[in-house]
């Protein structure tokens, strides 16, 4: 019955957290993981420690896929040299850092590594759900930074672990065929799943079967990377990201508006339930340190995370400037971001997920049938530097965003014109020929004529910024008086369904219908 009632005082956390962060006006993760802390005082789940597949292999992929399926790869490209150095070189280096760290407060080298592979990677979720102010270059930037440091810190933490325990020896072409393994391998399973997914898609009309595939996806690629001791992370990135780019031309309305339905509420539930089984994952490794190492360990989640964040600020800083010395191409020139807007992407560094997960993945014992030195250690260190990042830098990056005055990004907008007019444009020109290959009547010819030059007239009137336009005032109008008109058509099915005129069968039905429209007009009146 616990895990019932878990489930039910999970979702009850997730949802007055969210609310209780709406009221204050905080970052929802910061409101999360306190909640956490208060859920782990209850007795049944006081004793409850979180296992490490439940994140890696039940939550991970499913939040890694929905954050490489919306995850621009034009941006990808244009910054590609700067992300492969956030999520290799800094990687290696805030490793090293804390793990130099920690043995400098008496961590043995080994377990200090493990630490150090743990907090060093980013969390795509965090930064996801903390950096919406931003621009949209920073926002990619540190997504795919996200994304693809697991991969490393997976292998440093394999290495780490391995030589504690006594099954690895530390050789440069060990090391090498482990990183090769991890990315190489990690990407062809993604590229092979990926081909699968494309395949089947092609050939299944039914919607929900072709989302079975998108569900199944993610978990098969992390499955069969892990089987070949590849990067299950890697695998599952780059199987979104080959699927956000062909699913366009490939996925039906249908699949599509079925899928937007399902991912974006299991996203934000898993996101949820993650930041909250953190806080709780604190309390349960506070319970089980002596009132010594509870002293070291606060000790070491303060020096830690001023780690954490002073070896990102100073390779940001360095790395950029060692870069401009190098290229100096005038395309290079025009990826420069200011010194404020490097402060922000610096404080910017959350961890999450991932670092838990790796945390409670050490082993119990070694080789010998010793326990894992600092096991418990590590991971309330972890746990405490995951709150203290998402905490201390979650309510900092609001007032930095504030201070680094950073400019209006309307990339976003401008394109979404660009498209929207070229479209319509296209679609009046190519009217005529479409019509006579139908047969159309020129009655409705000249209907569609007229509301896509109505759109169209809509869609300047929007871009030259101009409130009072006729097009804009007309288009208002319009929509107001259709959602009226909607509102009413409503009533009066759910009026024939109490009075038994109608079945219940036929008012959903009617009613999807009228929700489908309800939803795209309404849509559009908030972009006006």
């Amino acid at each position: 019955m616990l895990g019932l009632e878990l489930v039910v005082l999970l979702g009850v956390a997730v949802l007055v957290g969210q609310v209780v962060a709406q009221r204050l006006k905080v970052a929802p993760p910061v409101v999360l993981l306190v909640v956490g802390v208060l859920v782990g005082l209850v007795p049944a789940v006081s004793q409850m420690e979180l296992p490490p597949e439940v994140v890696l292999l039940l939550f991970l992929p499913v939040l890694l896929y929905w954050e490489s399926l919306t995850t621009s790869l034009r941006e990808i490209r244009t910054n590609l040299r700067g992300i492969v150095l956030l999520s290799t070189v800094l990687v290696i280096l805030t490793a090293w850092a804390v793990a130099a760290a920690g043995h400098a407060l008496g961590l043995p080298w080994g377990p200090a590594w493990v630490l150090g592979a743990a907090v060093a990677p980013t969390d795509a979720t965090a930064v996801g759900v903390l950096a919406r102010a931003l621009p949209r270059r920073q926002v990619t930037v540190l997504r795919a930074e996200s994304l693809v440091n697991d991969g490393t810190a997976l292998v440093i933490y394999g290495l780490a672990v391995g030589i504690t325990v006594g099954e690895e020896h530390l050789t440069l072409p060990h090391v090498g065929a482990l990183f090769l393994l991890a990315y190489g391998g990690g990407a062809a399973v993604g590229v092979l799943v990926a081909w699968v997914n494309m395949n089947l898609r092609r050939r299944l009309d039914d919607p929900l079967l072709g989302n079975l595939v998108m569900i199944l996806a993610p978990f098969t690629a992390y499955l069969l990377a892990e089987l070949i001791e590849a990067s299950g992370v890697l695998a599952v990135v780059v199987s979104g990201l080959i699927m956000a780019q062909v699913a366009p031309s490939l996925i039906r309305a249908e699949h599509r508006r079925q899928a937007l339905a399902l991912w974006p509420l299991a996203t934000f539930i898993i996101n949820g339930v993650l930041f909250v089984l953190v806080g709780v994952e604190l309390q349960y490794a506070v319970r089980h340190l002596s009132r010594s190492d509870l002293s070291r360990g606060l000790v070491a989640i303060a020096v830690v995370s001023v780690v954490l964040v002073a070896v990102r600020f100073a390779f940001l800083f360095t790395s950029s400037y060692l870069i401009r010395m190098i290229d100096r191409r005038p395309r290079q020139r025009l990826l420069r971001i200011s010194h404020r807007a490097r402060v922000v992407s610096g404080l910017a560094g959350f961890r999450g997920a991932v670092s838990l997960a790796v945390a409670l993945s050490v082993p119990q014992i070694l080789d010998s049938g010793e326990p894992f030195p600092d096991r418990d250690l590590i991971i309330f260190v972890t746990s405490g530097v995951i709150v203290a990042t998402l905490v201390v830098q979650g309510l900092l990056l609001p007032r930095v965003v504030r201070w680094a005055r950073l400019p209006r990004d309307t990339s976003v907008d401008e394109e979404q014109l660009l498209a929207e007019t070229a479209a319509t444009e296209e679609a009046i020109e190519a009217l005529p020929r479409l019509a006579a290959e139908r047969d159309t009547s020129p009655r409705v010819v000249e209907w569609l004529r007229q509301e896509y030059e109505a759109h169209l007239a809509t869609v300047r009137a929007r871009g030259a910024g101009s409130d009072d336009d006729p097009a804009l005032l007309h288009n208002r109008h319009y929509t107001d008086l259709r959602l009226a008109l909607i509102a009413h058509k409503r009533a009066t099915v759910v009026r024939l369904r109490d009075e038994r005129k109608i079945d219940d069968t036929v008012l959903r039905r009617l009613q999807t219908s009228l929700d489908y429209e309800e939803v795209r007009l309404a849509g559009r009146e908030q972009e006006e």
